[in-house]
């Protein structure tokens, strides 16, 4: 039984082989040249003009929040499409109520201003 996993192994093996040795020529054929604007920390194209510890304002957690809700949706959404036909009506009501109660945080977050960007 082990040697069905054979090829599997090999595949790992292979693909590990050569990523190693491709960071390994890089390592040993790539440029070294050293400069202060190559290790500054790169700060959305502009100079850094802070501390690295400031505090963002809270918006832009709702916002990521608001992306992770909304892309999960879809993550929920495309598998449930695939399968539709053969799932029956109870499946379409139960995502109908899973889309409806999206949608209500949704509103939620519009009435209380968190997709409003000043």
């Amino acid at each position: 039984m082990l040697a069905e996993y054979l090829p599997i192994l090999l595949f790992l093996l292979v693909a590990g082989g050569i990523g190693v040795a491709l960071l390994g020529i890089g390592a040993l054929l790539g440029p070294r040249s050293a400069s202060k604007e190559k290790s500054d920390a790169y700060e959305c194209g502009f100079e850094a003009f802070e501390d690295a510890r400031t505090k963002f304002d809270v918006r832009y957690y709702l916002i990521a929040i608001l992306f992770i809700i909304f892309d999960l949706e879809i993550a929920f959404l495309f598998p449930w499409a695939v399968v539709f036909r053969h799932i029956g009506a109870v499946a379409l009501i139960e995502m109908l109520m899973f889309l409806l109660l999206l949608l209500l945080g949704f509103v939620y977050c519009w009435k209380k201003g968190a997709l409003e960007w000043e």
